[in-house]
């Protein structure tokens, strides 16, 4: 078998980029090893710019249809009194602050997501897709592929490692990790959720983390921290204490959280973070899960695996078009994406770090601090454009000073003029259109 892309795994980011390359014209071949639908939990947070690259590939009507739009994250910030828990604090972070078209979130299903890639790959005949299929290894410069209990050979003239974490794509490549795993865990569970129960809420505690994300049909998608070695312990003790954790940190849970009935339906989370010293070598590229991992406190993974399909998948395009293969041309892809993907992995880590530390002081440090961010215009902004994918606006040393209350909160005037400037443009993305010729 020939074809001019293969794609090695068919989650979102493979199929963003597979879907890019179809609309193109260019032959891809897609192999996907999961028979079925995926049971363990997958991102379902679609950022701005996520959101934004859909839309630039005719899919984001469906995506909406099939998504809960989120605006805002309430963070709650609560202390032990007298038994029972209050709330120290709160803030609430704005997608609206951002001065763009897509100035919201959104969740959704990560099969439902996958199913509306896939459907709209399929209207492309230059789309192939072939499931079960495993990527065993390469020979004479071709991918071997099992399928069925049968072996088959496919040429291309590029190969994508999207197959995740374990990725057979990146150690073909012999690129080397450094894996560093947390102190932590979580606990990942989907369950109907009060009516009223509209935007995203976090609530922390010295000791506790409770995410609360809702999705469509009245469900809601919620991620409680644990320690690490913590899970078995908390099994032995019932599904109730469960349920009693939740209800503790949010009282409104009650009457829904119950309803879960067994522990299998909960899911284990193990965070590890890692970022590949290169996701190019030759003719061979790795897009998400295979070149980094992103701890999940910001839920963020999915998002760069997509924003990775995109910018791999358009520069491939202008490759075929302008009949550029130099291999040296994919090198665009790595220096578009890797300081972005970078400076995400470090906000994701300071994040981890600040809400999985069971120290005495650590809340009141918390909600001053997040007080300061959504009082002080620029700060809000900041932090609002570096999650959204949309652009990197860094902090600076005045910002922290303002951050941790030894400076006033500032109101800016034409603020939505200033952070524009920050965000990124058509030729940020993909400036080989620009440019020309890498090097």
């Amino acid at each position: 078998m020939k074809t001019q892309v293969l794609v090695i795994g068919g989650g979102v980011g493979g199929l963003t980029a597979a879907l890019k390359l179809a609309k193109c014209g260019i032959d891809v071949c897609v192999v996907e090893q999961t028979k079925g639908s995926a049971h363990m939990y997958k991102g379902e947070l679609l950022q701005p710019k996520s959101l934004e690259i859909f839309h630039q590939l005719g899919i984001n009507k469906p995506i909406f249809k099939a998504g809960h739009q989120i605006n805002e994250i309430e963070m709650n910030e609560m202390k032990r009194k007298k038994g029972k828990y209050v709330k120290l604090g709160t803030a609430t972070m704005r997608y609206s602050i951002i001065e763009s078209e897509y100035n919201y979130a959104l969740m959704i299903p990560h099969e439902r997501l996958k199913e509306v890639l896939l459907e709209k790959a399929k209207e492309f005949p230059a789309f192939h897709y072939i499931q079960p299929a495993k990527f065993k290894e390469f020979k004479n410069q071709a991918a071997v592929v099992s399928s069925n209990k049968e072996e088959f050979i496919i040429e291309a003239d590029y190969y994508i490692g999207a197959e995740g974490r374990r990725s057979n794509v990146r150690k073909a490549m012999n690129v080397k990790l450094n894996e560093h795993e947390y102190d932590h865990h979580f606990l990942t569970v989907t369950f109907e959720r009060p009516v009223s129960m509209t935007e995203g809420k976090i609530i922390s505690t010295p000791h506790a983390f409770l995410g609360l994300f809702p999705l469509p049909n009245n469900e809601v998608r919620t991620v409680y921290l644990i320690q690490s070695g913590e899970y078995q312990s908390l099994k032995e003790r019932g599904i109730e204490h469960f349920h009693k954790k939740y209800i503790d940190l949010c009282p409104e849970l009650d009457g829904y959280v119950t309803n879960l009935k067994e522990w299998k339906k909960i899911q284990l989370m193990i965070p590890v973070h890692f970022h590949a010293e290169t996701y190019v070598k030759g003719n061979m590229a790795i897009i998400g899960d295979s070149a980094h991992s992103v701890h999940p406190m910001a839920g963020e993974g999915m998002n760069l695996a997509i924003q990775d399909g995109d910018v791999l998948g358009e520069l491939l395009c202008w490759m075929y078009k302008h009949d550029e293969h130099s291999l040296v041309n994919l090198k665009w892809y790595e220096k578009v994406r890797k300081s972005r993907v970078d400076f995400i992995l470090n906000l994701s880590h300071l994040s981890a770090l600040a809400y999985s530390k069971p120290f005495r002081y650590f809340g009141s440090l918390r909600n001053r601090s997040l007080k300061q961010i959504t009082e002080d215009e620029k700060l809000h902004t900041k932090q609002m454009l570096n999650i959204s994918g949309l652009g990197i606006w860094k902090e600076s040393f005045y910002d922290r000073l303002v951050q941790i209350g030894m400076l006033p909160p500032r109101t800016l005037q034409n603020i939505e003029l200033l952070h524009t400037r920050y965000m990124f443009t058509y030729e940020n993305d993909y400036p080989w259109e620009a440019k020309g010729r890498y090097g």
